[in-house]
């Protein structure tokens, strides 16, 4: 009988899957052998070495079968469909499939459409696919896009066909109007036919951006009226047995756009350490287990937040209101009390609930300038700031005594005018102000996270599993083309990554080494069962300073209070059974606010730059494809792709592992990272797509357009 590793490697070596005829013939069993060889790839499946591949053979994990049902999610720039496979279950996102063409005279594949594929291994998580038998060509359930003459032009830049309105079906939409459709039956060869079903305003006005990304993403936008009417009979807290903080001068520090104050900060010297408070908006108050502000806030799982507006997890009565730590108004709390030695080492903590009063509401600018002319805000005492500040320096040298990675890649601010027009897209400055309040926090929620262990109760904990190998290994090719290297994957540390980011300070590729780095990093996620925060370098951590915004930190608010019996609306017995439901639930609302958030930003962007096609700028390339090269502008972050067919003609070969388009006869070559200039062609707020052309081997009379 072979050994797990040889029938692993066996596995591997096939390229596609395997039955266990095929593993009988090539280790020479029996059928004697045959329940002892069953048992054994029982053994690698539940190990994950090896994966199901339809029927009863077997194929290793990461590997896409020889044939699969694939669905086709959209068209790369030569308007071939590209796919994923309809059932994955290796590491990270499933590989893309590049479909080839039909045959002559058979409808083009749309996205949506399932087919059975016959699939071939082009590189790295990519596959070539051809069409064995199409399955189905059931479309999106909800088409969102602009309605123009009888016709949707999809806001998902990955759908480039049109659907066409019937007669009779448009339900009044006005060209322009940004509508919701379903598809119509009908035939497969032209434009599919749809049913205007909601009109949602009009594209270009102010908050159509905005509209979109909260439509595309299925963000729920609108309160039930019951939970409307439990936010509004809400009340101030009294203090009954609350320990009063009112005497404390704690205050707020937050960005000059911020909505809602849910943390609140105090410091000051202990011996040769520091005591520091962390107060944090008691929404567990308000919104109890399983009534109709919870279940609305479980359904959101946190807010999502635009340039003209926020989606909030709860209610404005309790969000901008009862919950927002404003100054000189008394606020119930939840709050952790920490004591540091001068190292920033902890030396011991509580948890307590409170009545507080914010004594300022400063913003991160604010805070900076004070610390910097060495004053303080009108009405705290002297010394006030630096005394906030000595204890962040020294929470910052136990941050660096543990390693963690910190990735500086700055946040796009989008400046919007009074009609809602983009005036401006800057990157947010990152301040020592930011890293005061991140330190202050992250000192909290690990402090939450060993109460709620060492009192035996029910924890969400914030987990950051390690880079798996299939991403380091691309990691490492990337890192090889500038000299660059990491550690073996067993002694791999968060402060490994941070020293590669140390080394490309000030280098040309100094922020595309930070961007891929992180893309190389698993993602965070909301878990009852702990694994650890790779990234922070901490083994236990959780979120507690954010309730009005995550259900997470509600959930760990709700455990302090039944911990530390605080009052008799803690966490539940039902709330603790269904907690790994919740934390898939909560992690899976995140990313979608996250990706709403990103494409709404891409969009103002495009919006932004649409009065510039035909403008040079300087840019970096950021990708690099067998169909052309993706660059993103030094000015503004703002990316987009070059077509292949828009580069001298010339016969490009692609090369994944330098990353690299290299044309045979003029000689050029453009890898990942390389700085060109470059001319923006299109430009779309719709999608939020824009097209570029690269000038290196383009003639100087081609290049001539407007200036910046």
């Amino acid at each position: 009988m072979p050994s797990q590793a040889a029938l692993r490697a066996f596995i591997a070596e096939a390229g596609g899957k395997v039955g266990k005829s095929e593993i009988s013939r090539h280790f020479g069993l029996t059928s004697d052998q045959r329940p002892e060889l069953r048992a054994l790839l029982a053994e690698l499946k539940a190990a994950g070495a090896a994966a199901p591949a339809g029927g009863r053979s077997l194929i290793a994990p990461g590997r896409l079968p020889d044939m699969a049902v694939v669905e086709v999610t959209g068209t790369d720039p030569d308007g071939d469909p590209i796919a994923k496979p309809l059932v994955w279950v290796g590491e990270g996102r499933a590989p893309i499939i590049y479909m080839r063409p039909e045959q002559r005279g058979q409808p083009a594949l749309a996205p949506g459409e399932r087919v059975l594929a016959r699939l071939k291994p082009i590189g790295a998580g990519k596959y070539e696919g051809r069409t064995f038998k199409r399955i189905a060509a059931a479309g999106p359930a909800r088409i969102l896009g602009v309605y123009q003459d009888g016709r949707i032009e999809p806001t998902d830049r990955r759908h480039r066909a049109d659907w066409v309105v019937p007669p009779g079906d448009a339900n009044g939409a006005e060209p322009g109007e940004i509508v919701l459709a379903e598809p119509l039956p009908g035939g497969v060869l032209g434009p599919r036919p749809a049913r205007v079903v909601e009109r949602l305003g009009v594209m270009g006005e102010p908050r159509s951006v905005s509209l979109i990304c909260i439509h595309a993403h299925g963000i729920p936008d609108v309160f039930p009226a019951e939970a409307l009417a439990l936010a509004a009979q809400a009340e101030a807290v009294a203090i009954g047995s609350r320990e009063d903080l009112r005497p404390v001068p704690l205050v707020t520090i937050d960005g000059e756009d911020a909505r809602d104050f849910d943390d609140a900060v105090w410091a000051e010297r202990a011996g040769e350490g520091w005591r520091v408070l962390v107060a944090i908006a008691d929404v567990a108050h308000y919104v109890r287990p399983d009534d109709a502000l919870d279940r609305e806030a479980w359904k959101r799982g946190n807010s999502v937040y635009f340039p003209d507006r926020v989606v909030p997890m709860l209610p404005e009565a309790l969000s901008n209101g009862w919950c927002s730590l404003r100054p000189g108004e008394d606020r119930g709390c939840l709050f952790a009390e920490m004591q540091f030695d001068a190292a920033g080492r902890k030396t011991g903590h509580r948890f307590g609930r409170g009545v507080m009063r914010s004594a300022a509401r400063l913003t991160y600018e604010q805070a900076q300038a004070h610390r910097d002319a060495g004053t303080d805000p009108e009405g705290l005492a002297p010394g006030h700031v630096a005394t906030l500040y000595g204890a962040f320096r020294a929470l910052l040298m136990a941050r660096e005594a543990r390693g963690t990675l910190e990735l500086d890649l700055p946040e796009r601010r989008v400046t919007l005018d009074e009609a809602g027009n983009v005036t401006a897209v800057t990157p947010r400055a990152r301040l020592d102000s930011h890293r005061l309040i991140e330190e202050f926090m992250v000192a909290a929620n690990v402090c939450a996270a060993e109460e709620l262990e060492a009192r035996g109760q029910p924890c969400m904990y914030r987990v950051h599993d390690r880079p798996s190998d299939q991403k380091l290994e691309g990691l490492r090719l990337f890192l090889d083309s500038f000299g660059l290297s990491l550690p073996a994957s067993d002694r791999l540390r968060p402060r490994d990554f941070q020293h590669l980011l140390e080394l490309v300070k000030g280098r040309p590729e100094e922020r595309l080494v930070h961007e891929t780095v992180l893309r190389a990093q698993a993602q965070a996620a909301y878990a009852p069962d702990n694994i650890g925060h790779f990234g922070l370098a901490l083994p236990r951590y959780a979120h507690f300073t954010s309730p009005i915004r995550r259900y997470a930190d509600l959930l760990v608010h709700r455990a302090l209070i039944r911990g530390k019996k605080l009052g008799d609306d803690g966490l539940t017995e039902s709330e603790a059974a269904r907690a790994a439901e919740t934390g898939e639930h909560i992690t899976a609302t995140e990313r979608r606010a996250a990706a709403a958030e990103r494409e709404a930003v891409e969009r103002y962007l495009a919006a932004y730059m649409s009065h510039r096609v035909g403008c040079m700028f300087d840019a970096r390339i950021s990708g690099v494809t067998r169909f052309g090269l993706f660059v993103t502008l030094d000015e503004n972050g703002a990316s987009g792709i070059v077509p292949l067919a828009s580069l001298p003609d010339d016969r490009w070969q692609h090369d994944e592992a330098k990353q690299a388009l290299a044309g045979r006869k003029t000689g050029l070559t453009f890898t990942l990272g390389q700085a060109v200039e470059v001319r923006l062609v299109e430009a779309v707020p719709r999608t939020g797509g824009m097209v570029f052309h690269i000038m290196q081997g383009v003639p100087p009379a081609r290049s001539r357009g407007p200036s910046r």
